[in-house]
């Protein structure tokens, strides 16, 4: 994918000037946005990226625009389990609603910058290391298993990463959020409000999650460029989808399989690619192996959106018999304790991330 400069320029300029605009908006009127008001925001911005994925299919070819929209609907898909932390994130920390967008806002846009970091990595690494294809594949494949195999998470299953540790130790905090303000001036001195400390526990949390990601969408394509776009147009619309979605979270309970399949699957397809493109002596003489094959992007992105709706059916299908079940068994005089025991012994459940 051979891009002039300019392209990068033109790129990065309009999604920045996007986001500076939301920020504005955000920070001028922080509040807890209305269902009209996040369905509006999120149908513009996947609007958008419909929009860029069929200018990449104009200009540069269906190839191209395939890994493009396989690696925006996998990152936005993984984003959803990002959701997840996130309410239990706010709910720890005891967020007023009406400020808990504006936290959203400035976790994502650091989450943002990290990313970038991480990218660029990659790419250092895809274009001087041929192996490296092997590690990304070996970690999918773990991580995807780890998906599979982990309980439920709840809130007394939260832990506190080391930052976030070493925030609320060594910093001056005062207890009491102050708007949306980081610091504020009590006695003279100066102290941090927990909504410092909040958008570090998003942003660092956001900076685990990208340790999938990002090898999970190099599995699609090898383009930085669209890497870079996939993973922006899929945190974008990351805070409307958490007002939205609210508790239907909880009743995506098959989507952690769904985003197994997808990790190991993207994971099989990396260490296929390193095998065609091998140069590692202790594998078949530091020869390619020519017989291994190489899946397509048309393979993948069929995976990938075939994984996500049997989940999110069985998903929905179960929750449903869930319901009648509960419906039917507070009619017979079944008491609340005994139906939520019996629902936590049939629901599947989420991983720790």
């Amino acid at each position: 994918m051979d891009l002039h400069p300019w392209v990068w320029y033109l790129t990065i300029g309009i999604l920045v000037a996007v986001l500076i605009v939301d920020i504005f908006v955000i920070g001028r009127r922080p509040h807890e946005p209305s269902m009209k008001e996040a369905s509006l925001a999120i149908a513009f911005y996947v609007g958008l990226a419909v929009l860029f994925g069929i200018g990449v299919w104009i200009f540069t070819g269906g190839q191209f625009a395939g890994e493009f929209f396989a690696g925006w609907i996998t990152e936005y898909s993984l984003s959803v389990d990002n959701l997840f932390v996130f309410i239990i994130i706010m709910t720890r920390f005891n967020v007023p609603r009406q400020f808990q967008q504006t936290a959203l806002l400035i976790g994502i846009v650091l989450a943002l910058v990290m990313r970038g970091i991480f990218i660029a990595l990659g790419a250092a690494a895809i274009n001087n290391f041929a192996w490296v294809f092997y590690i990304f594949g070996a970690f999918l494949l773990f991580t995807g298993i780890q998906f599979a195999r982990q309980g439920e998470m709840g809130d007394e299953d939260y832990k506190e990463n080391a930052l976030i540790r070493w925030a609320k130790t060594h910093l001056p905090a005062t207890d009491k959020f102050n708007g949306v303000k980081l610091t504020v001036v009590e006695n003279g001195k100066r102290l941090v409000t927990p909504m410092l400390i909040v958008m570090i526990a998003l942003g660092s949390t956001d900076l685990v999650f990208a340790l999938d990601s990002i090898p999970a969408i190099y599995g699609l394509t090898n383009e930085p460029y669209l890497v870079f776009t996939a993973n922006v147009f899929a945190l974008m619309g990351l805070r409307q989808l958490y007002f939205l979605l609210g508790g239907l979270l909880n009743r995506l309970v098959y989507l952690t399989y769904g985003l197994a399949a997808i990790l190991v699957f993207i994971g099989v397809k990396l260490i296929l690619h390193a095998l065609h493109e091998n140069n590692l002596p202790f594998i078949n003489g530091g020869e390619h192996l020519e017989g291994v094959p190489d899946i397509g992007i048309v393979v993948s992105l069929s995976v990938i959106i075939g994984a996500l709706a049997i989940t999110t059916i069985a998903s929905l299908v179960h929750t449903r018999k869930v319901q009648r079940k509960e419906a039917a068994d507070a009619a017979n005089g079944t008491t609340s304790v005994d139906a939520q025991t019996d629902k936590n012994d049939n629901a599947p459940t989420r991983p720790t991330p």
